[in-house]
């Protein structure tokens, strides 16, 4: 009888999503949907960046205009800049154990895949019009995992990684996140 892991492959890239999820939220993100799917493909975790700028409001017409105090309720300002368009972040989570055949699931990213995550994409933009003006970027989050020795001595080091966890006798880590990781294909 073989002695299978608590998690099988799906689960284990399901659990590198929610750590990465986790991840973007503490950053500041707002998750828009996970694993959202359409013809073409699936898009892991769709993000979305959207500064929040004090005190001013900017207008359909791009007209910026601050808003000062009773005596001045609404002063166009020209010195400040319009706020940026709210950033749109299609990730690609890859969820590998150390030492795997893909360089931590980097070369899995070839340009067969790009074109796939570019349609699904543009589908999602098309389910959704209202964020069709947004910055659109693709992104790429390495996570690691490999299983939690019962018979550790400690860490001998400390890891320089963006976020880790423990779930189900695994650790999971995410290693690098790469913002804007390819080009936009055509």
């Amino acid at each position: 009888m073989t002695n299978h892991s608590p998690y099988h492959y799906l689960d284990i890239g399901n659990a590198g999503e929610d750590l990465v999820a986790h991840w973007l939220q503490s950053q500041g993100w707002i998750i828009l949907d996970r694993r959202w799917r359409c013809r073409w493909g699936e898009i892991d975790i769709v993000a979305l960046y959207a500064e929040q700028i004090k005190d001013r409001e900017v207008f359909s017409d791009g007209e910026s205009l601050i808003l000062d105090s009773p005596h001045h309720p609404i002063t166009p300002s020209p010195h400040l800049p319009i706020t940026p368009s709210p950033t749109l972040a299609f990730v690609e989570v890859k969820t590998r154990s150390p030492n795997n055949w893909d360089a931590g699931g980097r070369n899995a990213i070839a340009s067969s895949k790009q074109v796939k995550l570019w349609r699904t994409a543009q589908m999602f933009l098309v389910a959704h019009p209202d964020k069709a003006d947004y910055l659109c970027r693709f992104d790429v989050a390495i996570v690691s995992y490999q299983q939690i020795s019962t018979q550790s001595s400690g860490d001998k080091f400390k890891e320089k990684n963006l976020i880790s966890s423990p779930i189900a006798g695994y650790k999971l880590t995410l290693q690098e996140y790469i913002n804007a990781a390819f080009d936009i294909v055509q």
